[in-house]
């Protein structure tokens, strides 16, 4: 009997262990890694370099925004609020891709629309070719408007040929 209780109580020990290594890996490490880091970095742009996104560039400003980047992740702060605090601070500009709303949603739909057009008009121009396919005479005597003597005259001479 003892010794049952000592395994059970072992066995709830480990339990709380097991339980207490896997908080401790969702928690993680406070501070944040250079891979959280530029995952979001990668979505923001250099506010020095044209075209350059913040996650490779090397200026000082762009260290220093990465820097500030880590910071706010290790107060706590999410993804999405760190990337509302640049576009509150900058402006869009900052961004790599244009937010999905307002007027800036037409450069998601234009596109879209664009294809679909040039779809519908692939689509029209090949029933039109079809249709024009279907109702094309099929000899060519038909086609010539002749009186049936000179036709027959023609037929002739063409026999007489061969």
């Amino acid at each position: 009997m003892k010794s049952k209780v000592v395994l059970a109580a072992l066995t709830i020990l480990v339990s709380f262990l097991g339980a207490a290594a896997v908080q401790a890996q969702e928690g993680g490490d406070p501070y944040p890694t250079d891979n959280d880091v530029n995952r979001i970095a990668k979505n923001l742009y250099c506010p020095v370099c044209p075209n350059t996104p913040l996650d490779v560039c090397e200026t000082k400003a762009c260290q220093d925004w990465r820097a500030q980047i880590k910071d706010q992740l290790a107060a706590g702060w999410t993804e999405d609020q760190v990337v509302d605090y640049f576009v509150a601070q900058y402006g869009e500009r900052v961004l790599a891709e244009p937010q999905r709303k307002g007027f800036t949603a037409l450069v998601w739909l234009l596109p879209a629309m664009a294809v679909a057009l040039g779809l519908v008009v692939v689509w029209q121009v090949l029933a039109r070719w079809r249709k024009a396919g279907a109702t094309e005479p099929s000899s060519q005597a038909e086609e010539i408007d002749l009186p049936s003597e000179t036709i027959k005259r023609i037929e002739d001479e063409l026999r007489q040929l061969h």
